[in-house]
């Protein structure tokens, strides 16, 4: 059972995860944030789950997490609290609040994966996806949501990156509350930044994801495109670079070649 108040001792934050939602089960909290309901108004929020049943990655791909082993949750941003900051942006802090964790915490060295993953070892340990509700043109919400492997040992499925887990890395239990205060902490803490000085948000990412240079394949519906992940430009697009010409890549999954 998560402890509210050891979770509560740790965070730091006056904005983000002050509103707080525990539930057992829910479908998903990424769409429970995203349905306007007026409980669900505050920015900052933050909807933990023991249980998705139908938690989700990008394309809609089933996000599996064993109850109660594992961190799965979801942040509410309201227009307000981003009207300044370009929403590209905040899927990298968001990277990066999980990837410092892990390493203040545990002293694991992490990898980031774009367009939202944290690995170790090359294997996945958490991912991440931003999703958002539009009225006419502009964004009223961005929900961003989070999956954590933390004690959870055994994984179902085929995976492009292997999973993999913190109690896989360091062969003891991890406490969810630590955790997930830090991330919380963090991600308020690179979302000012992220006001001030953009740029060296991205410098943050780019020197943490270490395909850059590499020959990598990306796939995005049933186009194939193959060249070397060249870098990330100032909104975090993947720049790749074929021949002599670089082309923007928006969304895809990226493997290695």
């Amino acid at each position: 059972m998560f402890n509210l108040e050891i979770f509560d001792l740790k965070l730091e934050t006056e904005l983000i995860g002050r509103n707080f939602i525990y539930c057992d089960e829910i479908e998903s909290t990424n769409t429970e944030l995203l349905s306007g309901k007026q409980q669900y108004k505050k920015t900052g929020t933050v909807f933990l789950a023991e249980k998705q049943l139908a938690g989700k990655g990008r394309k809609d791909r089933a996000w599996l997490s064993a109850k109660g082993l594992n961190l799965t949750f979801s942040i509410l941003l309201t227009k307000e609290t981003f009207a300044d900051i370009n929403p590209n942006h905040i899927n990298l802090a968001a990277s990066i609040a999980v990837a410092e964790a892990i390493e203040n915490l545990y002293q694991l060295k992490t990898e980031l994966k774009w367009p939202n993953d944290v690995l170790i070892d090359k294997k996945k340990v958490a991912g991440i996806l931003v999703e958002t509700s539009i009225k006419g043109s502009n964004i009223e919400r961005m929900v961003i949501g989070m999956g954590i492997n933390l004690n959870q040992i055994a994984f179902q499925g085929d995976f492009n990156f292997p999973p993999t887990s913190l109690k896989l890395q360091l062969g003891a239990d991890i406490n969810r509350e630590n955790i997930l205060a830090e991330v919380i902490n963090n991600f308020e803490d690179l979302l000012i930044e992220l006001e001030k000085t953009p740029k060296n948000i991205i410098n943050d990412w780019r020197s943490k994801c270490e395909m850059i240079g590499d020959k990598i394949t990306i796939t995005e519906n049933d186009k194939v495109k193959t060249g070397i992940f060249h870098d990330i430009d100032e909104n975090g697009y993947l720049l790749l670079k074929k021949n002599d010409s670089i082309e923007r890549i928006h969304f895809g999954d990226v493997s290695f070649f």
